[in-house]
């Protein structure tokens, strides 16, 4: 697994290449958890998943526990145009009934800005 960090703005957004999983989930949250700590006005996350391979419960549990982490203090996790294999898990496991999934990228901005 490859990941892209940047802060634009109040948003952290997280471009996830290959498979987040159950080797890979710990290096995904703790680079998430990092930007978080040192970036205290970033609002929501925006996880860009188009090139999601495969996902398990490992990685949903980190989206999840960042979802956790950011809804007390009014922000949210948007993901931005999952992969098929992506999309599917997110929706087999009920994550899809509470964090916003948008087909495409400006879809997820405009969540994530408000607009």
């Amino acid at each position: 697994m490859k990941i892209d960090v940047r802060v634009i703005g109040r948003v952290l957004v997280v471009g996830i290449f290959g498979e987040l999983d159950l080797n890979t989930a710990p290096s995904f949250r703790d680079a998430v958890e990092e930007q978080l700590d040192s970036n205290p006005d970033i609002n929501d996350i925006l996880l860009i998943m188009r090139d999601v391979t495969f996902i398990d419960s490992s990685g949903l549990g980190v989206i999840l526990g960042r979802y956790k982490r950011q809804r007390p203090h009014g922000g949210n996790v948007i993901v931005a145009a999952p992969s098929p294999q992506a999309r599917k898990a997110l929706e087999l496991s009920g994550l899809a009934g509470i964090i916003p999934i948008c087909d495409t990228e400006d879809e997820a901005w405009a969540k994530a800005v408000g607009v």
